[in-house]
This record gives structure tokens, C-alpha cells and sequence, in this order.
């Protein structure tokens, strides 16, 4: 079956009814019936066309208003949406989540619910909850009490304790969190930005603090639920509605687009969706480079499905000339009875080489900085 193929076919049967949906035991989609490793859009691509580039990037979903035409638009292009319903936080906000529900919910198109974004997150006020877990998880009881099938999404800001986070568990089944770290030094303060001008608050800085946070929101949504992680679709430049500093437009690199996200797939992700486009212009070449590392997943996407073997790769480094910081990460996933894809990439902003060794196999490699390799074994390595 070509990788099309493979996406569409359930895809398909799911737009034929209301999906038939449900979380593996280790979080990942079943949809169908079948282990689903799920690509995402915020927002479409500016442009012409953008429901069938999507589609034809490879993509499952994109967020979507409660409006028909849309939920048609996504239909005619194979593509499910998800939609955002808000939260108990007024009286009257009971009828208001009822009333859509008894409207939308028989539309095949939609894949699952959202409640609240970053429902923690309140700007320069860490103390504070936007909406207080209590609203969250009772706002998902009435949600599962009218529609038990869909899952609920709840996306959460890269900031506060995992403690604090995982009060919001029984009010969510697919936990994401959101951090965008391509952002040029010298950028004026911004809401979403600390004072270092930073908008993840580990202590790495760098692009591969991607994997950290997938870690982290592991820690919080446990064993069982499913981990997506929001990737920057955006130049934080652009978010400003007016005067914008030209030399601060910075997008991610094609590389770098890359990197993040085959390190949050190292690192244990259910999903990948990205964030940002609806600022993002056609000429700045940032949808083409998502698009490109959509399809070279999509050309993945029976192993990155399957559950990581418990296998372990021996690395062996080689003096590169630099010190070894985070080194390379690795995932292994089946692929066949027999075969196996190994993806490694380099967490460090230097160049490494080493050896790696899973069974009888073994490979020399150079990694860039941020560089990613996979290999099906026994094939030459990509």
C-alpha cells in the first residue's frame, strides 16, 4: 500500500459515519480500528488551494469553526477538523455547549473536541488560572456525557509544575502543549515571552528543548493518554499588528522545521500539529518546508504508528572537536516481523559523530547540528 493510500483508507471509512475513535494504551489514535499517527493544522495555508495542499501534504485535521461549509470543505478533501467548544465558566455556558453538541455532533468530520486553550496560562500572572481545573474537568463530564466517542484535546502552555498541570488530566484525552523556539535575539518584549525573550522557560534555549517538553507532557498526561505536540508555524515578528521590525522576521528553516519535529517523535509524541500560519505569508517558504516534513512522515506513517520497540541502540561518539551536550536520541519502531526503523537525531547545535549499534547492525554517521537520520535496516540510511 503507498503512503496515500495508507492515509486515506481510514480517513475514509472514519468520513463515512461518526468516527469510531479511541485512545491505544499507550495513547495513540486508533481510528477505525487502526494505529494512527495524526499530523494537524491550527490554521490552513494562506494561499489558494489550501484544503487540497493540506490534504495532499498528508495531513488528518485541520481546526475548524462550527460552520458547514467548512465541515464540507474538509469532507470533500478527505480531511477531518476538530472544534473548539469552550468551557463551563458562566451560567449559561451549560445550554451554549449542549445546544452545539446536539447540532454538530453526528457530522463525521469531526474527530474531537477542545475545551480550553492553555486553560493554566495566565501572562505575567503564573499564579493564576485562566480557567481553574474544576471548570475543565467538569466541562469534559457533560462533553462525554452527550458525545462518549470523541476524544477531548487540551493543549497546554510549556510553563508550570507538572503537578499543577496533571490537576487538568481528568479533563482531558489528548494532552499537547505548545512551545515555539526559533525566535531571533534582540526581539522587543512580546505577550508569550519572557524577559530573556524566551518563550519555553527550560534551561535549554535551543530548538531541541522540543523533546524536553514532550517528556514533560508525558509526565503529566501518564501511561495512557495521547501526547501531541504544537510545533511553530509562525515568526513571533509576525504576531505584532503593526510595527514590525524586519530584521526580527525570522521563520524556521526547513532543517529546523524538520528537526522538531522528528525529535518530538523520538521523544514519544501521538501527534504533531503546527500553530502560526494564518500570519505566516506563501512567499516566506515556511508551509512549503512543513509540508515537505509532512510528507516524509506521511511516507513513515505505518512505523511511526507502531508501538517503540524496547530494544536498545549502543551509541559510540568520536571526537568531533566539541564538547557532548545531549548527544543523539533515539527511537526504534517496528516496521515488520523482522525490520525495524531506527530514527536518531542530534539533540546538540554541534556536529557529532558516532557509531550506533542495534543488534548485529552497526553504522558509522556524521550528524549535523540538529540533524536527523533514519534508517529501515538493512537499507541504505536516508
Amino acid at each position: 500500500m503507498n503512503r496515500r493510500a495508507f492515509l486515506a483508507a481510514p480517513i475514509a471509512a472514519a468520513l463515512a459515519a461518526p468516527p469510531q475513535i479511541r485512545l491505544d494504551s499507550d495513547g495513540m489514535l486508533l481510528l477505525n480500528g487502526r494505529r494512527t499517527f495524526v499530523l494537524g493544522l491550527y490554521q490552513l495555508p494562506k494561499g489558494s488551494n489550501a484544503w487540497r495542499r493540506a490534504a495532499d501534504a498528508g495531513f488528518h485535521f485541520v481546526h475548524a469553526p462550527f460552520a458547514a461549509a467548512q465541515l464540507d470543505q474538509a469532507r470533500a478533501h478527505g480531511l477531518h477538523t476538530w472544534a473548539t467548544l469552550g468551557s463551563l465558566r458562566k451560567p449559561e455556558d451549560d445550554a451554549r455547549i449542549r445546544q452545539l453538541l446536539a447540532q454538530w455532533k453526528d457530522r463525521p468530520e469531526i474527530l474531537f473536541w477542545e475545551t480550553e486553550d492553555e486553560p493554566s496560562f495566565v501572562w505575567n500572572k503564573p499564579r493564576e488560572f485562566r480557567v481553574a481545573p474544576e471548570i475543565i474537568r467538569k466541562t469534559y463530564a457533560l462533553i462525554k456525557s452527550l458525545d462518549p466517542q470523541r476524544p477531548v484535546y487540551l493543549n497546554h502552555s510549556p510553563t508550570n509544575l507538572v503537578s499543577t498541570l496533571a490537576r487538568y488530566n481528568p479533563g482531558g484525552d489528548l494532552i499537547a502543549t505548545d512551545v515555539y523556539p526559533v525566535i531571533p535575539p534582540g526581539i522587543r518584549p512580546q505577550y508569550a515571552l519572557w524577559p530573556d525573550g524566551q518563550q519555553g522557560d527550560l534551561l535549554n534555549t535551543t530548538i531541541s528543548q522540543v523533546g524536553p517538553y514532550v517528556d514533560k507532557m508525558r509526565q503529566v498526561a501518564g501511561p495512557s493518554r495521547g501526547v501531541f505536540m504544537v510545533l511553530q508555524g509562525f515568526s513571533w515578528e509576525m504576531l505584532r499588528d503593526k510595527d514590525r521590525d524586519s530584521k526580527m522576521i525570522r521563520y524556521p528553516t526547513a532543517a529546523e522545521v524538520r528537526f522538531m519535529a522528528f525529535q518530538a517523535i523520538v521523544h514519544g509524541a501521538t501527534g504533531l500539529v503546527w500553530w502560526g500560519l494564518h500570519t505566516t505569508p506563501p512567499e516566506s517558504g515556511l508551509w512549503d518546508s512543513i509540508a515537505a516534513t509532512a510528507r516524509e512522515l506521511t511516507a513513515l506513517a505505518p512505523a511511526l504508528a507502531a508501538r517503540a520497540a524496547t530494544t536498545r541502540v549502543d551509541i559510540e561518539y568520536h571526537d568531533a572537536g566539541h564538547s557532548l551536550d545531549r548527544g543523539i536520541e533515539t527511537i526504534v519502531k517496528p516496521t515488520t516481523a523482522n525490520g525495524s526503523l531506527l530514527i536518531a537525531v542530534n539533540a546538540d547545535k554541534n556536529p557529532v559523530d558516532a557509531t550506533l549499534r542495534l543488534g548485529t547492525w552497526k553504522q558509522r554517521h556524521s550528524f549535523a547540528p540538529f540533524g536527523v537520520s533514519y534508517w529501515n535496516l538493512g537499507v541504505q540510511a536516508r
